[in-house]
């Protein structure tokens, strides 16, 4: 160790944002992740028994994968050796893997590896990583925000126990700040500073649950005060968070996720959770074709026969899309979202088709009606067809007593909702109808 080691890591220290200095050195200083971290919890009796083996931390930024990486290292008294998925290939890893099995082999202490952005590995560099994590040779921590299942392979899941990090809760971003500013020697102790109350819950609100954004905007608001002490206010919060940016990936989870709670809040006919989704979308650059296709496929869906004006504002929505494009086009979208949440609900339609093709391909294919087929040929007469068909605009009501399909089958059942109220009074009279047709034929 050089005479200068301490002097040079404080240096060190000194250079580190703030939100890097206030990392806990221990356990008991982390903070959230209680679902699996918490007194019982799975993480917690695997590092209690000494049985702690690979796995994958998945969650947004902000919310201690990299800490608690390190804090597992230090519980299990293992080599800590960290890489980067962006950085690092095959020749380097299989260096480190080579080291971690001489590792254990001389001395009996495991490495635990931490990989970070570990999604970033392709299919062979997961792979090389599967004999020394079968054999235990390395305690694999791999870092995602993507869904490992959409971006690691299946076997290397197997071998690993994924842990779904959330994001922290306003009061547990507000205990780290007190922390740093509480801190003499790593945070901002050193300081007098006065935290007003509203800035302090404006700097948790606008964290989102990422402690490192909010502890970065304390860094910024008592670093660039000119005033001791340092009145730390709303005012000089909001002048200290800069715009966030809106983490979103129109290819991963994310945008599955935020696709179904905008459908799951219209289907749910809460217009306002709606529209908090479709500009969430928005802010993150989803495609406004992608989002009319689907409020199409809802009005049908979800809408159908209850309000049959949905559909056609659904479809006009679209066009507009096309025709004025953004950012103007939000309005379009904003209006079809609206009215679809607001308008009755059914999907008494989309039921009927699933039953009806279920019917086509798992039960007996049924024939034509001879009355039914097309006669407009050489030599259909001569074979019957369209013989006995009645041209329902020559009968009261323009309702044939015809039977159309040759079985007793019902799919669609309207709900008693919207427009869908007054089908159902009007089918059940042309239902009546065609069952006296189906009767004569009998």
């Amino acid at each position: 160790m050089s005479l200068f080691h301490a002097a040079e890591q404080a240096n060190r220290q000194s250079a580190q944002p703030l939100a890097a200095r206030m990392r806990p050195a221990s356990l008991e200083e982390f903070v959230g992740q209680e679902h699996f971290l918490g007194p019982g919890k799975l993480l917690t009796r695997l590092i209690s028994a000494d049985r702690l083996g690979s796995v994958v931390f998945y969650g947004p930024p902000g919310t201690g994968k990299t800490t608690l990486a390190r804090l597992l290292a230090r519980e299990s008294k293992s080599h800590f050796q960290q890489i980067s998925a962006v950085t690092s290939g095959v020749k380097e890893l299989r260096e480190i893997l080579t080291a971690a099995y001489d590792r254990l082999s001389a001395s009996g202490r495991r490495t635990l590896l931490f990989i970070d952005e570990i999604h970033r590995f392709n299919k062979a560099q997961q792979d090389v990583l599967l004999p020394d994590v079968e054999e235990g040779v390395i305690i694999l921590v791999g870092v995602t925000t993507e869904n490992p299942f959409f971006t690691l392979n299946s076997a290397l899941l197997s071998r690993s126990r994924i842990f779904q990090f959330r994001p922290l809760t306003g009061e547990q971003v507000e205990l780290l700040v007190r922390r740093a500013i509480a801190d003499e020697e790593r945070g901002l102790g050193r300081y007098a500073i006065r935290m007003h109350d509203d800035a302090l819950e404006f700097l948790a609100e606008t964290s989102d649950g990422d402690a490192r954004r909010a502890l970065s905007a304390l860094e910024v608001g008592v670093l660039s005060a000119d005033a001791s002490p340092i009145e730390f206010t709303r005012q000089l919060a909001e002048e200290s968070v800069q715009r966030k940016a809106v983490e979103y990936d129109r290819d991963g989870d994310t945008h599955y996720d935020a696709v179904s709670a905008l459908i799951k809040s219209i289907r749910g006919s809460d217009p306002d959770a709606a529209l908090y989704w479709l500009a969430r979308m928005l802010e993150g650059g989803e495609d406004v074709r992608f989002l009319a296709r689907r409020l199409v496929i809802l009005a049908s869906e979800d809408v159908g026969n209850a309000d049959p004006a949905a559909l056609p504002l659904a479809v006009a929505a679209a066009g507009a899309c096309e025709l004025v494009g953004l950012p103007e086009c939000q309005l379009n979208l904003a209006q079809a979202v609206t009215y679809l949440a607001c308008a009755p609900k059914s999907n008494a339609a989309t039921l009927g088709i699933a039953e009806a093709r279920s019917d086509v391909r798992e039960a007996r294919v049924l024939p034509v009606p001879v009355h039914l087929r097309d006669r407009h040929y050489p030599g259909a007469k001569r074979l019957g067809h369209g013989e006995g068909y009645q041209y329902a605009h020559d009968h009261p009501e323009g309702v044939a007593a015809q039977d159309y399909l040759g079985v007793d089958r019902e799919y669609y059942r309207p709900v008693n909702r919207g427009f869908e109220q007054q089908l159902t009074e009007r089918l059940e009279q042309i239902r009546k109808r065609l069952r006296e047709g189906k009767q004569k034929q009998e």
